[in-house]
């Protein structure tokens, strides 16, 4: 495929990635271009924002959770039939996997994806030393190029202008300078930004402010170009119903309730994609506002999401716990990740909540965050016994169990450990997976649902 693209990369996090690639979605989505919207690594929060640029669905890139051989093809089944792809990189340009060398980071993805680099740098604080530092990132890699730079949090006119000089000896070109605009930030918490889904109105603002302050500071027909210049992609797209594989006999249609709004955000598109392909009918509903599941539902799944922020809410809505904690014990297939687990205990921060599984989750001051290798200890609705799995970590929580319950995964560092719960029909797990790694994960799960 040979869909113009660009990777927008940073020397490090908080220099303005975030801002700069939705606002340059946006400003190109304004100019009537389908643009693609693509992040690198396992962030949920990004995606909408970019989504909201775009109008089309954020996906993620991740050499980690789904394997590098994956990456091409998953962005080209995002980015197909479109005019345009932007990727925003994660942390800084080189970081990736701890101690796992290029793996995960925005160069290596670059690199799979044959794309130019635009490296935005925070200049907030530097005049001559930003050519050292471009310099620097730009020659550390031959296999990454770096093809200019967009300066931001730039403070005058005649800081501008020793910027520019300084960088004229660089050879790399700027192609956008940004000034300081408070206007674009987007709040945080104790997990990154706020998502969209909690502050849609004023998330429309930023990314408007977003796109006019890109247009205003960047040299847009430049970085087109730069875009149209990336050489063709050997990748074929990565289907669903490909990856899912043919039915042993033709599956009949269940009906897999999908929790979603502003408590459970955390999902992944294909998720629900390669649900759809195995033969389930995939209904959203938002366990805020809906007193019970969507009609038919044969099994549940509960991605991530901030329910410690809207914990006394969801445990006001007590006919749905009800019905979610009905559907367990029927037996019903039940994946819970991260938010959907504290959700499934019998509490969260002194609130009731479904009462599905023995166990109390309450705020921690500790964030746990990282990549995980995990194994299956116990056979579960997702997986035999045994078979390994890439996952990811990303909470302040803590969960202490009951007694009793089998243990869903064996995870190796940072110290060996068994992780989640398996009971009945419910996987309940801190663990974020990208079933596109797995796709038997969902034909498995779909499965269940017209046996339980």
């Amino acid at each position: 495929m040979s869909v113009p693209r660009l990777v927008i990369a940073a020397p490090s996090s908080g220099s303005g990635k975030t801002t700069v690639a939705t606002g340059l979605m946006a400003a190109f989505a304004s100019r009537g271009l389908a643009v693609s919207p693509h992040k690198v690594g396992p962030d949920y929060i990004d995606p909408g924002y970019h989504s909201l640029a775009t109008g089309l669905v954020g996906r993620n890139l991740d050499a980690y959770l789904c394997g590098e051989e994956s990456v091409a093809p998953l962005f080209a089944h995002g980015a197909r039939g479109c005019d345009l792809a932007v990727v925003e990189g994660v942390m800084g340009l080189f970081d990736g996997a701890a101690a796992q060398g290029e793996l995960a980071s925005t160069a290596h993805v670059a690199k799979l994806l044959r794309a130019p680099v635009v490296l935005v740098v925070d200049a907030s604080s530097q005049s001559r030393s930003v050519a050292a530092l471009v310099h620097g990132f730009a020659s550390w890699d031959p296999g990454v190029r770096i093809a200019g730079v967009i300066l931001n949090k730039v403070g005058s006119e005649r800081h501008e202008a020793l910027l520019r000089e300084a960088l004229d000896e660089s050879g790399v070109p700027v192609l956008g300078v940004l000034r300081r605009a408070p206007q674009v930030d987007t709040p945080s918490r104790h997990l990154g930004l706020v998502p969209v889904a909690e502050r849609r109105p004023a998330a429309v603002e930023a990314v408007a402010a977003m796109a006019s302050q890109v247009r205003e500071g960047c040299d847009l027909d430049a970085l087109l170009a730069l875009a149209r210049g990336a050489p063709a992609l050997s990748a074929a797209a990565w289907d669903a119903a490909e990856a899912v594989g043919p039915a042993a006999e033709p599956l009949k249609d269940a009906v897999v309730a999908l929790a979603g709004g502003p408590a459970f955000t955390f999902s992944y598109a294909e998720h629900a994609e390669l649900l759809t392909a195995a033969g389930a009918e995939v209904v959203t509903f938002d366990p805020l506002r809906d007193e019970q599941l969507p009609d038919g539902t044969a099994g549940l799944v509960i991605g991530g999401g901030f329910p410690e922020v809207y914990a006394p809410e969801l445990s006001a809505n007590e006919p749905l716990r009800q019905a979610v904690a009905e559907l367990a014990l029927s037996g019903a297939p039940v994946a819970a990740e991260c938010a959907g687990l504290l959700y499934l205990s019998r509490e969260l921060d002194g609130q009731p909540m479904c009462g599905v599984l023995d166990a109390k989750a309450r705020m921690s001051e500790r964030l746990t965050l990282g990549y995980r290798d995990a194994v299956a200890v116990s056979e579960s609705v997702l997986a035999e016994a045994g078979a390994r799995m890439r996952g990811h970590e990303f909470h302040r929580t803590v969960v202490e169990p009951g007694a009793g319950v089998a243990p869903a995964w064996g995870v190796r560092a940072p110290a060996p450990r068994v992780e989640g719960f398996v009971q009945q029909g419910v996987h309940a797990s801190y663990l974020h997976t990208h079933w596109a790694s797995a796709p038997g994960v969902a034909r498995r799960f779909v499965e269940r649902c017209l046996t339980s």
